[in-house]
């Protein structure tokens, strides 16, 4: 059952980010990591993108789902400080699909 499991690309500084921290953004490299992301799973049967409901995850993935035709499923289970067995349940739940989570249940 394969499953693609994405941390978020790189994302504005926590420490310097003042808002809500569920609304940072991806930085300039992160755009372009999120774009490569289509280049590097090109070849993967992809039939579903699930995606933290941070923007940052969000970010991420939209190129993918948009070059798949796709639309983004977002699950508080891939939330940041979900902790993995939710993630965990929500990931055996479908195959061929990737989900866009953080660094806590991906670790780099």
């Amino acid at each position: 059952m394969p499953i693609y499991v994405v941390r978020h690309a790189k994302a504005g500084d926590r420490e310097r980010w003042e808002d809500d921290d569920a609304l940072r953004p991806l930085t300039k490299p992160g755009r372009a990591q999120a774009d490569a992301l289509v280049r590097l799973l090109k070849e993967f049967p992809i039939k579903a993108v699930y995606s933290s409901p941070f923007l940052r995850c969000l970010q991420t993935v939209e190129p993918l789902a948009r070059a798949r035709k796709l639309s983004i499923k977002t699950s508080p289970a891939l939330a940041e400080g979900a902790g993995l067995d939710a993630a965990m349940e929500l990931m055996t739940a479908h195959e061929d699909a990737v989900y866009c989570t953080h660094g806590d249940i991906v670790v780099e």
